[in-house]
């Protein structure tokens, strides 16, 4: 049994606004055997593609290797636009070592609720990926049970969207604070599929043959990025 544990501590900056929420990188990323393109920070797979839709959207022109100057890029990226990266997943357990998510048994949860009440500028978490078994909203869903929380929809589209509330930091107060959630479309391959089988795809797929399930994503990343 392979014993799959986050590489990486939650990268939050104190005025974050938007926190992405993943479950784990490849177990390559625990193993330290990185492959030629991967960066050694969160998202660092180059095959995830999330830093690829990003790169795109923000036209950065970020490296992809195993440099120090790759990690810079993307933590000042983070950092100037109020962007926080803390998975939802602290370890697991796997019989084959893949990055299925499906593929995690005897899973321990980060306390992502108590994260958000540590800083309270946070206002949307982004999920990178919906609400399949293993996926992250799925855990986050089961998270919330264990605070008496539970999502509320806002919009069934993909992505979906919800809210919940939280207390404010604040006792005080007496306030509540509504926090959005949303649910984006995985960057893995795996999600070609669906893709593809969206109408949306295949509308806009019709008006242009060289649209593609890159393109598609990064239309929908770029209102959140």
């Amino acid at each position: 049994m392979f014993f799959h544990k986050h590489p990486y501590e939650p990268f939050i900056p104190k005025d974050t606004k938007k926190l992405i929420v993943g479950t784990l990188p490849p177990p390559r990323f625990s193993t330290g055997e990185l492959l030629e393109k991967d960066v050694n920070f969160c998202y660092g797979s180059y095959y995830n593609s999330l830093w690829l839709f990003i790169d795109k959207i923000h036209n950065l022109d970020l490296r992809y290797d195993n440099s120090v100057e790759a990690i810079e890029q993307r933590k000042q990226f983070l950092i100037s636009h109020k962007i926080g990266v803390c998975d939802i997943v602290e370890s697991a357990e796997r019989e084959k070592i893949d990055a299925s998510d499906l593929g995690m048994q005897n899973i321990k949860l980060r306390d992502i609720v108590n994260y958000l009440k540590q800083f309270p500028s946070i206002e949307t978490i982004l999920f990178t990926g919906g609400n399949s078994k293993n996926g992250p909203e799925y855990f986050f869903r089961k998270h919330l049970k264990d605070y008496g929380l539970k999502l509320e929809v806002v919009n069934n589209e993909v992505p979906r969207i919800h809210q919940f509330s939280l207390c404010h930091p604040d006792p005080a107060s007496g306030s509540l604070r509504t926090m959005k959630t949303v649910s984006l479309t995985s960057g893995s391959g795996a999600a070609n599929i669906s893709i593809s089988r969206m109408p949306l795809f295949k509308q806009l797929k019709i008006k242009d043959p060289s649209f593609n399930t890159f393109d598609f994503r990064v239309m929908q990343y770029r209102e959140f990025f």
